[in-house]
């Protein structure tokens, strides 16, 4: 599929989650647009093979960092920092599924480890990269929230609240910021085929394909290409929104 050229030239991102996933395909697709990129993950293993499978894309940095750990996202920031001089653009793509089951039968644990990387991790990385953008009084934002947020999955209690979360975190930062230079947007993807596909059965996957007029799953190029748009000076009047990507699933 021929894609458009959007321009990014000369910004510096950060992706969490962007060792793959939603996060690997939206960081390739900025570093094709002119960014520079810096990606964040827990596997940092994994980072090293792909920044050197991305070099020639573009200048491409990585960070070891757990999104859920306030002061390792405040040294991660500070190290991409220093890699990219300045930080114009953050993607919040890092996220867990979570058990597949009846919300009566989660445990504390399971509920807690999934609002922190899917919600609490999306906070700190704004908080922590927000102070400069607004210095700078340029930004773009974008979360990667899910259509589950909007409508609730069943089985994923804890996945649904979360990206409901990220809305209303999402439109709530938005308001607080309106008035600078910095955007803040999030996206609704329905069931996009990437690997935390193995996080959740083949059932539950079957249910939300099932909900997609569509009739099909979403590519991550497709997600890709909706946030390198966001993440672009094009994007000047829309703010504290949420952009649908579900095939037809969503109503609203």
């Amino acid at each position: 599929m021929q894609t458009n050229q959007i321009n990014l030239y000369g910004r510096k991102a950060i992706v969490t989650g962007g060792a793959s996933g939603l996060g690997f395909a939206a960081a390739r697709r900025l570093l094709r647009s002119g960014a520079n990129v810096a990606l964040w993950d827990l596997d940092i293993d994994k980072l090293e093979i792909l920044r050197s499978d991305l070099a020639a894309e573009g200048p491409v940095y990585v960070a070891a960092v757990n999104v859920a750990d306030p002061l390792a996202v405040r040294r991660a920031f500070e190290q991409s920092l220093e890699d990219l001089g300045e930080v114009d653009i953050l993607v919040n793509s890092a996220g867990v599924a979570g058990p597949a089951m009846p919300a009566i039968r989660y445990s504390a644990a399971d509920w807690q480890g999934v609002i922190d990387v899917n919600l609490s991790g999306v906070f700190y990385c704004c908080q922590a990269v927000l102070p400069h953008m607004l210095e700078r009084n340029y930004g773009r934002i974008v979360s990667i929230a899910s259509v589950a947020g909007k409508e609730g999955n069943p089985n994923a209690a804890a996945y649904s609240a979360s990206k409901a979360g990220v809305i209303a975190l999402t439109k709530s930062l938005a308001k607080e910021v309106a008035q600078s230079g910095v955007r803040i947007n999030c996206v609704t993807p329905a069931a996009v085929k990437t690997p935390i596909f193995e996080q959740i059965t083949q059932e539950h996957i079957d249910f939300m394909l099932s909900k997609i007029p569509l009739g099909r799953l979403g590519e991550p190029g497709e997600v890709a290409a909706l946030i390198a748009w966001l993440c672009s000076e094009e994007c000047s009047f829309s703010t504290g929104a949420v952009f649908d990507l579900s095939g037809g699933r969503s109503t609203y």
